[in-house]
């Protein structure tokens, strides 16, 4: 039956002097608590390796406030609740290099899992060579259904590289599929201003179904330095080694 955790419980009940004094009913509600936590505790680790987070030890308490950024923290708590996620509304975050984007967006992505939402985090270069190789391997469905799935998706590096049409085409196919079913954090170096042209612009017609599908009602989180002059990289701050990363 799988009920390790109980039946461990279990044997330490029965080396347990002072658990004989302990009524039956008791002693087995005390092995079903154990067991649930235990089974509750597993599906959250899997969760959050099943979700390929680039940084597993991120969370919404150890975001740096004193760092000389600009950042609300008010919205920060309230998307920690992971609201957004059932009203299927997506968060873009963005800033200069070091500045945080990939630990808040880690950070989002813990708190989902701890929600038991699935979560599926990759970087925008890898998403669209993978989804390449699927179509030209006749797999295309079935990747496409494996970033289509997760209820919520953190795409970092977004529009790092202005997109060609094939690859504009294969990452409209999975926005428009993910739309007002679930929701995707998009961590980007450029503002959201900038991002219709990294599409193409007017010389591509996807670039706007791709902006229309991802900007209604996103939240948007724009990490700026108060003092560009005293800018610190966030990995210095939280003390991450880039070829530590996984």
């Amino acid at each position: 039956m799988r009920l390790t955790a109980m039946a461990d419980a279990f044997r330490i009940q029965m080396n347990d002097k002072t658990m004989k004094e302990v009524p039956f009913e008791d002693r087995f509600g005390m092995l079903v608590d154990v067991e649930y936590t235990s089974r509750k505790n597993n599906r959250l680790k899997r969760l959050i390796r099943q979700a390929e987070l680039e940084q597993t030890d991120a969370c919404i308490a150890g975001i740096d406030y004193t760092s000389g950024r600009r950042l609300n923290k008010d919205l920060i708590n309230r998307l920690a609740s992971c609201e957004y996620i059932a009203e299927y509304r997506n968060i873009f975050i963005t800033g200069a290099t070091g500045s945080g984007k990939t630990y808040m967006a880690c950070a989002f992505g813990i708190e989902a899992c701890k929600q038991y939402f699935t979560v599926k985090y990759v970087r925008l270069p890898d998403l669209l060579l993978e989804l390449e190789a699927a179509r030209s391997s006749g797999t295309f469905s079935k990747v496409l259904g494996k970033y289509t799935k997760p209820l919520l998706l953190i795409i970092d590096e977004w529009l790092l590289l202005k997109l060609s049409e094939s690859e504009s085409k294969n990452l409209f196919e999975l926005i428009h599929k993910r739309r007002k079913k679930t929701s995707t954090i998009f961590c980007s170096q450029f503002k959201e201003e900038g991002w219709y042209e990294r599409l193409g612009g007017d010389d591509n017609p996807l670039a706007d179904a791709i902006m229309d599908r991802i900007i209604y009602d996103a939240y948007k989180i724009n990490i700026e330095s108060i003092d560009p002059s005293k800018d610190l990289s966030m990995r210095e701050v939280y003390g991450i080694d880039r070829n530590q990363i996984r």
